[in-house]
């Protein structure tokens, strides 16, 4: 460890230490309910040990565990049982696959292909791989598709480095995770179905106003795809700006890709097996709920299940990896195409962080500092319209680094809602563009699933997320309220000067 970064961490703990100090002291937030203080103090101090790396991350994410029962935010069963839910199971299942496909080496396999498909330059692969990944994320939860894509990705970077080293393609790595972790919740926002905030939306503004407008898939879709383009390209140029300014920073010949392939020789057995359940996993999260086109719905296979309803995306990814220990190899004569010492290699660390968030986000809702922040976006209705959705999206982007953007959205929408109504603007303008600002984090690895997934592979240091997502966080700010000006009004009818009457409460 250098000093330098020894310095770091220890302003770090101390910075961390003292904030939460400071909050739990000097601040009361509301008056008779010293819980919420201590919340957001917990969630200080989080944030900063996060940010800084003052103490290993996972560390970090214990903090809830030890803190929320101590402080009587929330017992101590009910905080660890955050810890294991549907997302972690989700995360562990699409892991395991990964590390059959290491195993067997079929990722090497899908690095080739995918090289002498999209083509061998670094930048031409990021776009590739981006511009795929937002377009499943529009149809397959962010999380989901995070899982699909990054073995993929790094398949690439574990390919590249045997060809030219960690240290050339060190940086071309963070772009590439980095880029799918991105544009995996860039996508969601595209269609009503993307990403869990959308549907929260229109619940939400169906029961607040009965008599509102419905929200149809097209009419999302009309505004949500311009902008998660648009932004998918700027997010590109922007991972291109800070990690590939050297346009060739490896020198790589297209022949010497197909020769490697054909080394390979005929698919095995085994690599056939897991690419096979790879696509089955895949169909089964894209097909599994009901998909809605307007006129035309799909059905989803959930529906032939006893209870449709318990069927989750983690309960789909454990069922087909446990096919991968059932399954006898025949290259290895009684083994199985998966075996434990394979599937102890995951990331367990990354289980802890995933846990630390979702805990974080559940002491902040249950302790009723989400409506505590909600209710001081209030203060919000003297202010210019521009600015007005300026700062709901940058409120909002804030506020979904650090807890669930579901459950922000929950809280938020109804308080924009009455907002609205207070200061006699459609609540469209104000709703419309939190919804999707609240998909908008990209500074750390707790602000999406995703975020965290691609944290997970050790290819992205923290300060490079952080400086990264920090920039598109200001950008998503600009462009979803640039967007909500330039045609956004447009597409939903909101008229500034005139307060709709489906918006009047009886």
């Amino acid at each position: 460890m250098t000093v330098r970064s020894g310095a770091k961490q220890w302003f770090g703990i101390v910075g961390g230490l003292l904030t939460f100090l400071f909050i739990t002291s000097c601040l009361n937030l509301e008056p008779g309910r010293p819980v919420v203080t201590r919340t957001a103090a917990v969630a200080a101090l989080m944030a900063i040990w996060w940010v800084t790396e003052a103490v290993p991350l996972p560390v970090t994410a214990l903090l809830p565990i030890a803190l929320f029962p101590l402080l009587g935010i929330m017992n101590g069963n009910s905080t660890a049982a955050l810890y294991f839910n549907d997302i972690i199971f989700l995360f562990i299942g699409g892991f395991i696959i990964a590390l059959a496909m290491q195993r067997w080496h079929l990722h090497r396999r899908i690095a080739l292909r995918t090289i002498l498909l999209i083509g061998h330059s670094p930048r031409l692969l990021l776009l590739g791989f981006m511009a795929a990944t937002a377009f499943l994320s529009m149809w397959v939860s962010n999380t989901a598709t995070a899982m699909m894509m990054t073995p993929m990705g790094m398949a690439i970077i574990l390919k590249l480095k045997e060809d030219f080293g960690d240290k050339t393609v060190s940086r071309f790595a963070t772009a590439l995770m980095l880029g799918i972790a991105y544009a995996a919740s860039i996508g969601g926002v595209a269609t009503l179905i993307g990403t869990p905030p959308n549907l929260v939306f229109v619940r939400i503004l169906a029961i607040t106003f009965p008599n509102a407008p419905e929200i149809t898939f097209a009419t999302w879709l009309a505004f949500g795809l311009p902008f998660a383009a648009v932004f998918l390209i700027v997010a590109w140029a922007v991972l291109v700006l800070m990690f590939m300014r050297d346009k060739k920073p490896f020198a790589t010949d297209r022949t010497v890709f197909k020769n490697e392939y054909a080394c390979l020789g005929r698919i095995s057995f085994e690599e056939r097996v897991v690419l096979s359940l790879l696509l089955l996993l895949a169909a089964l999260w894209i097909f599994r709920q009901d998909i809605n086109l307007g006129s035309v719905t799909i059905p989803g296979w959930s529906r032939l299940a006893i209870v449709p309803d318990f069927l989750s995306d983690g309960t789909v990814a454990i069922c087909v990896a446990l096919l991968l220990f059932v399954i006898p190899s025949r290259q290895e004569r009684g083994k199985w195409v998966m075996d434990w010492p394979t599937a102890s290699k995951l990331n367990w660390g990354i289980v802890l962080l995933f846990g630390g968030g979702f805990a974080l986000a559940g002491g902040i809702q249950e302790s009723g500092l989400s409506g505590w922040l909600g209710r001081q976006m209030t203060g919000l209705h003297d202010l210019p319209p521009v600015v007005l959705v300026g700062s709901v999206c940058a409120m909002l982007t804030f506020l979904t680094e650090l807890t669930s953007n579901t459950a922000i959205t929950q809280v938020s929408l109804p308080v924009l809602a009455s907002l609205a109504v207070s200061i006699q603007v459609n609540p469209l303008f104000l709703m419309l563009p939190a919804t999707l600002a609240a998909s908008c984090g990209f500074m750390l690895p707790v602000g999406t699933p995703p975020n965290a997934i691609v944290f997970g592979t050790g290819e992205v240091r923290m300060a490079d997320m952080v400086k990264t997502g920090l920039i598109l966080d200001v950008i998503s700010v600009v462009l979803l309220t640039a967007c909500m000006f330039l045609f956004g009004m447009s597409v939903f009818d909101i008229n500034l000067s005139q307060f709709p009457g489906w918006a009047v409460t009886p």
